[in-house]
C-alpha cells in the first residue's frame, strides 16, 4: 500500500526518518523556499502555493489532491504529528505499518479530539477569530450544501472537535474531502473581505477549514479510528492560557452573541 503523509513546513526542521511515508512539503513555497530545503514544493504542478498566508497548510493538501497519485494521502505538520503515545520525539511518530494496521480497521485517520470544555467549537473560534467568517461559511453550507447544515449546527455546538488539519485517509475519501472542501472555501473567499485583518487573522481559511473535518465527517456517517499526536518542542502551555481568557473576557462582547 503506497501511503504519503504530508509533513506541512514553511522552514527546514528535523523530520521523521521514514521517507518512505512521510513527506516534507514545502508550503507557500515561492516566498518560503532557501537554499538548502530540499523538500516537496507546493507551487508545483496545479496548485495554490500563493495562497499560503491565508490558507495555512491546506496549500499542500491542495497540491497532494491535485498531483499525487498514491493509495493513501496524509497531513501532519513539522512540529505536530500522529505518535504511538509518549516522549515528544520525532522517533515516536507512527510508522508505516502503524499507519496500516489503522488503515485497515478504517478508511480515515483523525487525531484525537481537543475538548475545550467550557465553551463550544463556536464560542472558542469567535473568541479567537473574527466571527463573520464562520457565520459566511454557515451560510454557504445552508445555499450550496443544505445536507450538511444541521451536521454543521451540531458541530458548531459541541465541545470538541478533531482539529488541526491533521488526518490520513484513504484515496476515495481524500478526493471526496478535498472537493467538498475546497469549493466551500472558494465560496468563501467571495463572501468575505480581510484587507483589514492581520497577519495573523488572514489565516483565516485554515481556521474555518478546521471545523469543517468533523461536518463532513458527520454527514457522510465516514468510519474512522483516532490516533494519539504529538507536538515537538515547547508547548508554551501557560502563555496559551492567559491568551485564551484574555480572548474570552477582553474582546467584544457582541462577538459571543450565538444562536449556536
Amino acid at each position: 500500500m503506497d501511503i504519503k503523509i504530508l509533513v506541512a513546513a514553511h522552514k527546514r526542521f528535523p523530520m521523521p526518518a521514514d521517507k518512505d511515508l512521510y513527506l516534507p512539503v514545502l508550503v507557500g513555497a515561492t516566498k518560503n523556499y532557501k537554499n538548502g530545503i530540499e523538500y516537496q514544493r507546493d507551487d508545483e504542478g496545479d496548485n495554490i502555493s500563493y495562497k499560503n498566508p491565508n490558507y495555512n497548510e491546506l496549500t499542500a493538501i491542495y497540491w497532494a489532491w491535485k498531483n499525487l497519485d498514491c493509495d493513501a494521502v496524509g497531513l501532519v505538520h513539522y512540529r505536530r504529528l500522529f505518535s504511538k503515545g509518549g516522549k515528544r520525539e520525532l522517533n515516536n511518530t507512527l510508522n508505516k505499518e502503524q499507519v496500516k494496521r489503522l488503515l485497515d480497521r478504517a478508511p480515515i485517520i483523525l487525531p484525537k479530539k481537543r475538548n475545550y470544555y467550557i465553551e463550544s467549537n463556536y464560542s472558542h473560534y469567535v473568541h479567537a477569530h473574527h466571527k463573520e467568517p464562520l457565520d459566511a461559511t454557515r451560510k454557504i453550507i445552508e445555499e450550496s450544501y443544505p445536507s450538511y447544515l444541521t451536521n454543521f449546527d451540531k458541530v458548531m455546538k459541541k465541545r470538541s472537535a478533531h482539529m488541526f488539519n491533521m488526518f490520513v485517509m484513504q484515496k476515495k475519501e481524500f478526493n471526496q474531502y478535498a472537493e467538498w472542501l475546497f469549493d466551500i472555501l472558494s465560496k468563501l473567499e467571495n463572501k468575505i473581505d480581510i484587507t483589514e485583518y492581520s497577519v495573523q487573522e488572514a489565516r483565516v481559511y485554515g481556521y474555518i477549514s478546521e471545523l469543517l473535518m468533523d461536518v463532513w465527517i458527520e454527514t457522510n456517517n465516514k468510519s474512522y479510528v483516532e490516533s494519539s499526536w504529538i507536538q515537538i518542542g515547547r508547548r508554551q502551555l501557560m502563555a496559551k492560557i492567559i491568551n485564551f481568557l484574555k480572548r474570552k473576557f477582553l474582546r467584544n462582547a457582541g462577538n459571543s452573541r450565538t444562536h449556536f
